[in-house]
Protein backbone atom coordinates (compact mmCIF):
# COMPACT_ATOMS: atom_id res chain seq x y z
CA UNK A 1 0.00 0.00 0.00
CA UNK A 2 1.12 3.44 -0.86
CA UNK A 3 1.47 5.94 1.88
CA UNK A 4 -1.77 8.09 0.95
CA UNK A 5 -3.68 5.12 1.94
CA UNK A 6 -1.51 3.29 4.84
CA UNK A 7 -1.32 4.68 8.69
CA UNK A 8 1.69 5.71 9.75
CA UNK A 9 3.42 3.76 12.73
CA UNK A 10 2.36 7.05 14.68
CA UNK A 11 -0.83 6.80 13.34
CA UNK A 12 -1.07 3.03 13.96
CA UNK A 13 0.22 3.32 17.48
CA UNK A 14 -2.10 6.15 18.32
CA UNK A 15 -5.72 4.63 17.05
CA UNK A 16 -4.57 1.17 18.56
CA UNK A 17 -4.65 2.73 22.06
CA UNK A 18 -7.12 4.96 21.38
CA UNK A 19 -9.23 1.89 20.18
CA UNK A 20 -8.02 0.17 23.51
CA UNK A 21 -9.21 2.62 25.03
CA UNK A 22 -12.48 3.27 24.02
CA UNK A 23 -12.48 -0.65 24.32
CA UNK A 24 -12.13 -1.05 27.77
CA UNK A 25 -14.07 2.05 28.30
CA UNK A 26 -17.00 0.60 26.41
CA UNK A 27 -17.20 -2.88 27.04
CA UNK A 28 -18.10 -2.20 31.02
CA UNK A 29 -21.13 0.28 29.92
CA UNK A 30 -22.26 -2.11 27.55
CA UNK A 31 -22.05 -5.32 29.73
CA UNK A 32 -25.07 -3.15 32.18
CA UNK A 33 -27.46 -3.20 28.90
CA UNK A 34 -28.59 -7.02 28.97
CA UNK A 35 -28.85 -7.34 32.62
CA UNK A 36 -30.12 -4.00 34.32
CA UNK A 37 -33.61 -4.41 33.35
CA UNK A 38 -33.75 -7.98 34.17
CA UNK A 39 -31.47 -8.13 38.17
CA UNK A 40 -32.65 -4.77 39.21
CA UNK A 41 -36.42 -5.55 38.58
CA UNK A 42 -36.72 -6.91 42.35
CA UNK A 43 -34.62 -3.69 44.05
CA UNK A 44 -36.57 -1.58 46.47
CA UNK A 45 -38.41 1.15 44.05
CA UNK A 46 -37.96 -1.04 40.85
CA UNK A 47 -41.10 0.45 38.30
CA UNK A 48 -40.84 0.31 34.90
CA UNK A 49 -40.05 3.99 34.91
CA UNK A 50 -37.36 3.85 37.25
CA UNK A 51 -35.24 1.30 35.73
CA UNK A 52 -35.90 3.01 32.23
CA UNK A 53 -34.06 6.04 34.00
CA UNK A 54 -31.49 4.21 35.88
CA UNK A 55 -30.91 2.54 32.17
CA UNK A 56 -30.37 6.11 30.72
CA UNK A 57 -29.41 8.44 33.58
CA UNK A 58 -25.94 7.79 32.39
CA UNK A 59 -26.88 9.48 29.18
CA UNK A 60 -28.23 12.69 30.56
CA UNK A 61 -24.74 13.87 32.89
CA UNK A 62 -23.05 12.26 29.54
CA UNK A 63 -25.03 14.87 27.17
CA UNK A 64 -25.22 18.07 29.66
CA UNK A 65 -21.13 17.71 29.83
CA UNK A 66 -20.71 16.26 26.01
CA UNK A 67 -20.32 19.79 24.20
CA UNK A 68 -18.37 22.05 27.19
CA UNK A 69 -15.98 19.18 27.41
CA UNK A 70 -15.38 18.61 23.80
CA UNK A 71 -14.85 23.10 23.97
CA UNK A 72 -12.59 22.83 27.30
CA UNK A 73 -10.63 19.81 25.23
CA UNK A 74 -9.91 22.49 22.27
CA UNK A 75 -8.40 24.81 24.98
CA UNK A 76 -6.61 22.71 27.41
CA UNK A 77 -5.87 20.00 26.05
CA UNK A 78 -7.85 16.33 25.48
CA UNK A 79 -6.08 14.44 27.86
CA UNK A 80 -6.84 16.06 30.99
CA UNK A 81 -9.99 16.44 30.44
CA UNK A 82 -9.96 12.08 29.51
CA UNK A 83 -8.33 11.89 32.79
CA UNK A 84 -10.69 13.76 34.82
CA UNK A 85 -13.87 11.93 32.92
CA UNK A 86 -12.48 8.59 34.03
CA UNK A 87 -12.08 9.29 37.46
CA UNK A 88 -15.39 10.22 37.51
CA UNK A 89 -16.28 7.07 35.70
CA UNK A 90 -14.54 4.54 38.66
CA UNK A 91 -16.55 6.43 41.26
CA UNK A 92 -19.86 5.97 40.00
CA UNK A 93 -19.20 2.50 39.03
CA UNK A 94 -18.25 2.34 42.87
CA UNK A 95 -21.19 3.59 43.65
CA UNK A 96 -23.82 1.52 41.89
CA UNK A 97 -21.72 -1.61 43.07
CA UNK A 98 -22.62 -1.11 46.49
CA UNK A 99 -26.47 0.45 45.85
CA UNK A 100 -29.05 -1.59 47.87
CA UNK A 101 -31.54 0.20 46.22
CA UNK A 102 -32.87 1.37 42.18
CA UNK A 103 -31.94 4.83 43.64
CA UNK A 104 -28.51 4.28 44.94
CA UNK A 105 -27.66 2.94 40.94
CA UNK A 106 -29.55 6.03 39.70
CA UNK A 107 -27.28 7.93 41.25
CA UNK A 108 -24.25 6.32 40.51
CA UNK A 109 -25.17 6.47 36.67
CA UNK A 110 -25.48 9.62 36.74
CA UNK A 111 -21.98 10.40 38.09
CA UNK A 112 -20.53 7.76 35.78
CA UNK A 113 -21.93 9.95 33.18
CA UNK A 114 -19.98 12.73 34.34
CA UNK A 115 -16.93 10.95 32.56
CA UNK A 116 -18.46 12.59 29.78
CA UNK A 117 -15.02 11.99 27.66
CA UNK A 118 -16.35 10.61 24.22
CA UNK A 119 -15.93 13.50 22.02
CA UNK A 120 -12.47 14.51 23.66
CA UNK A 121 -11.49 10.81 22.25
CA UNK A 122 -12.89 11.06 19.21
CA UNK A 123 -11.37 14.05 18.63
CA UNK A 124 -8.22 13.00 19.78
CA UNK A 125 -8.07 10.02 17.21
CA UNK A 126 -9.15 12.89 14.13
CA UNK A 127 -5.85 14.78 16.24
CA UNK A 128 -3.28 11.82 15.38
CA UNK A 129 -4.13 11.45 11.98
CA UNK A 130 -4.24 12.84 8.49
CA UNK A 131 -7.52 13.73 6.59
CA UNK A 132 -6.87 10.86 4.18
CA UNK A 133 -7.20 8.69 6.75
CA UNK A 134 -9.36 9.81 9.41
CA UNK A 135 -12.36 7.79 8.04
CA UNK A 136 -10.34 4.78 8.07
CA UNK A 137 -8.88 5.53 12.35
CA UNK A 138 -12.59 5.76 12.91
CA UNK A 139 -13.42 2.52 11.50
CA UNK A 140 -11.25 1.32 13.66
CA UNK A 141 -12.16 2.72 16.80
CA UNK A 142 -15.98 1.74 15.97
CA UNK A 143 -14.64 -2.15 15.32
CA UNK A 144 -12.81 -1.85 18.71
CA UNK A 145 -16.24 -0.27 20.03
CA UNK A 146 -18.15 -3.01 18.15
CA UNK A 147 -15.66 -6.03 19.57
CA UNK A 148 -16.51 -4.26 23.19
CA UNK A 149 -20.03 -5.00 22.15
CA UNK A 150 -20.09 -8.73 21.24
CA UNK A 151 -17.69 -8.83 24.83
CA UNK A 152 -20.01 -6.92 26.63
CA UNK A 153 -23.13 -8.56 25.34
CA UNK A 154 -22.19 -12.16 26.57
CA UNK A 155 -20.43 -11.09 29.70
CA UNK A 156 -22.44 -8.92 31.23
CA UNK A 157 -25.65 -12.00 31.65
CA UNK A 158 -22.60 -14.65 32.71
CA UNK A 159 -21.10 -12.14 35.41
CA UNK A 160 -24.31 -11.10 36.45
CA UNK A 161 -26.09 -14.53 37.01
CA UNK A 162 -23.04 -16.13 39.05
CA UNK A 163 -21.92 -13.09 40.93
CA UNK A 164 -24.94 -10.62 40.59
CA UNK A 165 -25.54 -6.88 39.44
CA UNK A 166 -23.24 -5.41 41.54
CA UNK A 167 -20.48 -7.16 40.17
CA UNK A 168 -20.96 -6.06 36.57
CA UNK A 169 -20.39 -2.52 38.25
CA UNK A 170 -17.44 -3.51 39.99
CA UNK A 171 -16.06 -4.98 37.00
CA UNK A 172 -16.86 -1.65 34.86
CA UNK A 173 -14.72 0.19 37.54
CA UNK A 174 -11.70 -2.10 37.07
CA UNK A 175 -12.21 -1.44 33.11
CA UNK A 176 -12.59 2.13 33.79
CA UNK A 177 -8.95 1.96 35.90
CA UNK A 178 -7.51 0.12 32.97
CA UNK A 179 -8.15 2.59 30.84
CA UNK A 180 -6.57 5.69 33.32
CA UNK A 181 -3.63 3.09 33.22
CA UNK A 182 -3.68 3.75 28.94
CA UNK A 183 -3.71 6.90 29.17
CA UNK A 184 -1.38 7.75 31.79
CA UNK A 185 1.57 5.23 30.22
CA UNK A 186 0.80 4.28 26.51
CA UNK A 187 -1.09 6.90 25.24
CA UNK A 188 1.46 9.59 23.06
CA UNK A 189 2.04 13.05 22.85
CA UNK A 190 -0.46 14.90 20.81
CA UNK A 191 1.12 16.31 17.38
CA UNK A 192 1.24 20.03 17.01
CA UNK A 193 -0.95 21.67 15.23
CA UNK A 194 -1.37 24.48 12.64
CA UNK A 195 -2.99 27.79 13.34
CA UNK A 196 -6.39 27.84 14.85
CA UNK A 197 -8.97 27.37 12.69
CA UNK A 198 -10.65 30.53 10.82
CA UNK A 199 -13.39 32.47 12.76
CA UNK A 200 -16.88 33.32 12.20
CA UNK A 201 -18.83 31.83 9.17
CA UNK A 202 -16.83 28.55 8.88
CA UNK A 203 -16.17 28.18 13.12
CA UNK A 204 -20.34 27.66 13.46
CA UNK A 205 -20.33 25.48 9.74
CA UNK A 206 -17.87 23.10 11.97
CA UNK A 207 -21.25 22.69 14.36
CA UNK A 208 -24.18 23.17 12.37
CA UNK A 209 -23.23 22.86 8.79
CA UNK A 210 -22.89 20.51 5.91
CA UNK A 211 -25.85 18.40 7.04
CA UNK A 212 -24.16 17.82 10.60
CA UNK A 213 -27.60 18.17 12.38
CA UNK A 214 -28.54 15.23 10.79
CA UNK A 215 -25.73 12.90 11.77
CA UNK A 216 -26.81 13.64 15.06
CA UNK A 217 -30.65 13.32 15.41
CA UNK A 218 -28.89 9.92 13.78
CA UNK A 219 -27.30 9.20 16.79
CA UNK A 220 -29.56 9.87 19.11
CA UNK A 221 -32.31 7.42 17.52
CA UNK A 222 -29.55 5.03 17.22
CA UNK A 223 -28.39 4.78 20.77
CA UNK A 224 -32.55 5.55 22.22
CA UNK A 225 -33.68 2.54 20.25
CA UNK A 226 -31.07 0.97 21.79
CA UNK A 227 -31.94 1.22 24.98
CA UNK A 228 -36.06 0.57 24.97
CA UNK A 229 -34.87 -2.50 22.74
CA UNK A 230 -32.70 -4.11 25.85
CA UNK A 231 -35.29 -2.36 28.42
CA UNK A 232 -37.91 -5.09 27.10
CA UNK A 233 -35.69 -7.60 25.61
CA UNK A 234 -33.92 -9.87 28.35
CA UNK A 235 -37.20 -9.44 30.70
CA UNK A 236 -38.88 -10.78 27.15
CA UNK A 237 -36.40 -13.86 26.80
CA UNK A 238 -37.36 -14.77 30.06
CA UNK A 239 -40.67 -14.86 31.10
CA UNK A 240 -41.83 -14.79 27.27
CA UNK A 241 -40.13 -17.52 25.30
CA UNK A 242 -38.91 -19.49 28.94
CA UNK A 243 -35.06 -18.59 28.23
CA UNK A 244 -33.25 -18.83 31.67
CA UNK A 245 -30.99 -15.60 32.17
CA UNK A 246 -27.73 -18.09 32.31
CA UNK A 247 -27.88 -18.71 28.83
CA UNK A 248 -29.07 -15.55 27.34
CA UNK A 249 -24.97 -15.03 26.78
CA UNK A 250 -25.32 -17.78 24.54
CA UNK A 251 -28.42 -16.43 22.51
CA UNK A 252 -25.96 -12.85 22.18
CA UNK A 253 -23.30 -14.55 21.38
CA UNK A 254 -24.01 -16.58 18.72
CA UNK A 255 -26.36 -13.55 17.35
CA UNK A 256 -23.58 -11.00 17.28
CA UNK A 257 -21.10 -13.41 15.89
CA UNK A 258 -23.66 -13.83 12.80
CA UNK A 259 -23.62 -10.12 12.42
CA UNK A 260 -20.14 -9.09 12.37
CA UNK A 261 -19.86 -10.25 8.42
CA UNK A 262 -22.73 -7.71 7.03
CA UNK A 263 -21.60 -5.26 9.23
CA UNK A 264 -18.30 -5.23 8.26
CA UNK A 265 -19.58 -5.23 5.02
CA UNK A 266 -21.78 -1.89 5.07
CA UNK A 267 -19.22 -0.51 6.62
CA UNK A 268 -16.76 -1.05 3.93
CA UNK A 269 -18.47 0.10 1.05
CA UNK A 270 -19.33 2.92 3.21
CA UNK A 271 -15.56 4.22 3.60
CA UNK A 272 -15.57 5.32 0.17
CA UNK A 273 -19.61 5.90 -0.44
CA UNK A 274 -19.55 9.23 -2.46
CA UNK A 275 -23.32 10.12 -0.55
CA UNK A 276 -22.42 9.69 2.80
CA UNK A 277 -26.14 9.14 3.19
CA UNK A 278 -25.90 5.67 1.16
CA UNK A 279 -24.01 3.52 3.47
CA UNK A 280 -26.04 4.88 6.77
CA UNK A 281 -29.40 4.38 5.32
CA UNK A 282 -28.32 0.99 4.42
CA UNK A 283 -27.51 0.17 7.98
CA UNK A 284 -30.29 2.25 9.84
CA UNK A 285 -32.71 -0.96 7.53
CA UNK A 286 -31.16 -3.77 9.44
CA UNK A 287 -30.63 -2.03 12.61
CA UNK A 288 -35.17 -1.06 12.35
CA UNK A 289 -35.98 -4.77 11.53
CA UNK A 290 -33.97 -6.00 14.30
CA UNK A 291 -35.32 -3.03 16.73
CA UNK A 292 -38.84 -4.63 15.98
CA UNK A 293 -38.61 -8.43 16.10
CA UNK A 294 -36.63 -8.26 19.31
CA UNK A 295 -39.53 -5.88 21.01
CA UNK A 296 -41.95 -7.70 19.53
CA UNK A 297 -41.08 -11.50 17.87
CA UNK A 298 -43.58 -13.92 18.40
CA UNK A 299 -41.06 -16.73 18.54
CA UNK A 300 -37.36 -17.75 19.12
CA UNK A 301 -36.82 -18.16 16.00
CA UNK A 302 -37.98 -14.30 15.07
CA UNK A 303 -36.28 -12.89 17.83
CA UNK A 304 -32.66 -14.48 17.03
CA UNK A 305 -33.38 -13.09 13.61
CA UNK A 306 -34.36 -9.84 15.16
CA UNK A 307 -30.74 -9.92 17.03
CA UNK A 308 -28.87 -10.76 14.33
CA UNK A 309 -30.55 -7.56 12.26
CA UNK A 310 -30.14 -5.52 15.48
CA UNK A 311 -26.37 -5.99 15.59
CA UNK A 312 -25.72 -5.19 12.30
CA UNK A 313 -27.26 -2.55 12.30
CA UNK A 314 -25.48 -1.45 15.44
CA UNK A 315 -21.85 -1.99 14.64
CA UNK A 316 -22.33 -1.07 11.39
CA UNK A 317 -23.51 2.64 12.53
CA UNK A 318 -21.39 3.19 15.09
CA UNK A 319 -18.62 2.84 13.27
CA UNK A 320 -20.08 5.04 10.02
CA UNK A 321 -21.89 7.64 11.94
CA UNK A 322 -18.57 9.11 13.89
CA UNK A 323 -16.49 8.93 10.58
CA UNK A 324 -18.90 10.86 8.69
CA UNK A 325 -19.14 13.63 11.56
CA UNK A 326 -15.21 13.72 10.93
CA UNK A 327 -15.77 14.08 7.65
CA UNK A 328 -17.98 16.97 7.33
CA UNK A 329 -16.03 19.05 10.47
CA UNK A 330 -12.95 18.70 9.74
CA UNK A 331 -10.21 21.66 11.63
CA UNK A 332 -9.62 22.92 14.92
CA UNK A 333 -12.90 22.84 16.12
CA UNK A 334 -13.80 19.15 15.95
CA UNK A 335 -13.83 19.01 19.61
CA UNK A 336 -16.66 20.94 19.36
CA UNK A 337 -18.03 19.21 16.56
CA UNK A 338 -17.79 15.74 18.08
CA UNK A 339 -19.08 17.25 21.68
CA UNK A 340 -22.27 17.89 19.76
CA UNK A 341 -22.31 14.67 18.42
CA UNK A 342 -21.91 12.71 21.40
CA UNK A 343 -24.25 15.20 23.11
CA UNK A 344 -27.07 13.63 21.00
CA UNK A 345 -25.42 10.40 21.58
CA UNK A 346 -25.89 10.47 25.48
CA UNK A 347 -28.99 12.18 25.33
CA UNK A 348 -30.59 9.26 23.15
CA UNK A 349 -29.74 7.13 25.62
CA UNK A 350 -31.46 8.87 28.38
CA UNK A 351 -34.34 9.72 26.70
CA UNK A 352 -34.47 6.35 25.28
CA UNK A 353 -34.42 5.00 28.43
CA UNK A 354 -36.42 7.09 30.35
CA UNK A 355 -39.10 7.34 27.59
CA UNK A 356 -39.21 3.90 26.94
CA UNK A 357 -39.96 2.84 30.64
CA UNK A 358 -42.28 5.61 30.85
CA UNK A 359 -44.19 3.89 28.15
CA UNK A 360 -43.84 0.31 28.70
CA UNK A 361 -45.71 1.39 32.19
CA UNK A 362 -48.46 2.70 30.40
CA UNK A 363 -48.58 0.94 26.87
CA UNK A 364 -46.89 -2.03 27.46
CA UNK A 365 -44.50 -3.60 24.87
CA UNK A 366 -47.12 -2.55 22.24
CA UNK A 367 -46.73 0.78 23.07
CA UNK A 368 -43.22 0.88 22.73
CA UNK A 369 -43.08 -0.57 19.45
CA UNK A 370 -45.27 2.27 18.28
CA UNK A 371 -43.04 4.67 19.52
CA UNK A 372 -40.22 2.81 17.85
CA UNK A 373 -41.76 2.46 14.40
CA UNK A 374 -42.38 6.62 14.83
CA UNK A 375 -38.84 7.43 15.15
CA UNK A 376 -37.61 5.17 12.60
CA UNK A 377 -39.65 6.61 10.22
CA UNK A 378 -38.75 9.95 11.46
CA UNK A 379 -35.20 9.00 11.11
CA UNK A 380 -35.83 7.82 7.41
CA UNK A 381 -37.57 11.03 6.31
CA UNK A 382 -34.90 13.36 7.79
CA UNK A 383 -31.76 11.42 6.47
CA UNK A 384 -33.52 11.46 2.69
CA UNK A 385 -34.54 14.87 2.68
CA UNK A 386 -31.11 16.31 4.25
CA UNK A 387 -27.86 16.27 1.76
CA UNK A 388 -24.55 15.19 3.71
CA UNK A 389 -22.14 17.85 2.36
CA UNK A 390 -18.50 17.16 2.80
CA UNK A 391 -16.45 20.53 3.85
CA UNK A 392 -13.70 21.06 1.61
CA UNK A 393 -10.94 21.45 3.51
CA UNK A 394 -9.06 24.37 1.81
CA UNK A 395 -12.02 26.57 4.22
CA UNK A 396 -9.83 25.11 7.18
CA UNK A 397 -7.09 25.25 8.98
CA UNK A 398 -5.97 21.17 10.28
Amino acid sequence: MTPSTSFTPDERKAILTLGSLYSFRMLGLFMVLPVLGLYAADMPGATPETLGIALGAYGLTQAMLQLPLGWLSDRIGRRPVVIGGLLLFIGGSFIAASAESIYGIIAGRFIQGGGAIAAALAALAADYTRDSQRTKAMAVIGASVGISFVLAIVLGPAVASRLGLGAVFLFTACLGLIGLIIVLVALPAVPEHSPGAVQGEWEVAHVLGGGLPVLYLSVFLLHGLMMAAFLIAPKALTDGLGIPPAQHSILYLVTVMLSIAPALFIMKKGRDAADPRLPIMVAIVPFSLGVVLVIHGASLWLVVAGFILLFTGINALEALLPATVSRLAPGKRRGTAMGCFATSQFLGIFVGGTAGGVTLGAGGASGVLLLVVCCLCLWAVMLWMRPLLVANPANFSE
